[in-house]
């Protein structure tokens, strides 16, 4: 059915960010078969996440979750939600935060106690529950930060940059078309240095006091795009 296309493709790309586990890496085949079925990442880009799928494959687990903790845990210029990299109030974002758990929770999507619902692989599970069309446009407004991460992890030759890829290429736009510039960082930087500056104490999330009532898809797009706009006015 084509209301469910889109399922198996948002879930695996989903897997592949996640802490490698034992059940991960022996899934890295399905991974691979679930997104070749559905066809909506471009081949060029399904390619490419294969050195990420061979390391599942055959790397040793304690190697992958310690270059998974390197990367994504130990600075928050990789860190992998979504409204660490933008900028603005903190009680905007803490807005923000929670209108995207309530329109989780409005979709049937429970959050665990201990998660934020701007963790990108938690983001694209709910994607993998929502219709393709509606899916693919809330997708559509987060590739500025994802084209970010993906130049991060890029300079750094991580294959997870392709997972990154793999994401905004769904949404049919191109890196330099993706209006993500204010965000990267100069590929001449020193990385140590620049991940020294995003070395802080982590924003503290809460309810904070919104403009508009109820939650509703146009609300989050609402709210990541203002949140693009903090960005480009704040550029790192």
């Amino acid at each position: 059915m084509a209301e469910s296309r889109g399922i198996l493709t948002f879930r695996a790309l989903s897997a592949l960010l996640t802490y490698p586990s034992a059940e991960l890496c022996a899934g890295a085949p399905e991974i691979a078969e679930a997104i070749a079925s559905e066809r909506l990442v471009p081949a060029a880009s399904a390619a490419a996440l294969q050195p990420l799928l061979d390391d599942l494959g055959s790397r040793d687990l304690f190697e992958l979750q310690e270059r998974y903790v390197e990367l994504f845990d130990r600075t928050r210029r990789l860190s992998l939600h979504l409204f660490e990299h933008v900028h603005g109030e903190s009680r905007d974002r803490g807005q923000a935060m929670v209108d995207l758990a309530a329109l989780y929770e409005s979709g049937g999507l429970v959050l665990a106690a201990n998660e934020l619902p701007d963790y990108l692989p938690l983001f694209l599970e709910y994607l993998s529950t929502r219709p393709l069309e509606e899916a693919l446009n809330l997708l559509s407004e987060t590739v500025h930060i994802l084209g970010a991460l993906e130049e991060r992890l890029a300079a750094r030759n991580s294959p997870y940059a392709a997972v990154l890829a793999a994401i905004r290429s769904m949404a049919g736009v191109s890196l330099t078309a993706s209006g993500d510039g204010d965000l990267l960082d100069p590929v001449s930087g020193d990385l140590a240095a620049l991940d020294a500056e995003w070395e802080e104490t982590a924003v503290t999330f809460g309810p904070g006091s919104g403009a508009m009532d109820g939650c509703s898809t146009e609300r989050l797009q609402t709210r990541l795009r203002a949140a693009h706009r903090d960005a480009r006015s704040n550029p790192l």
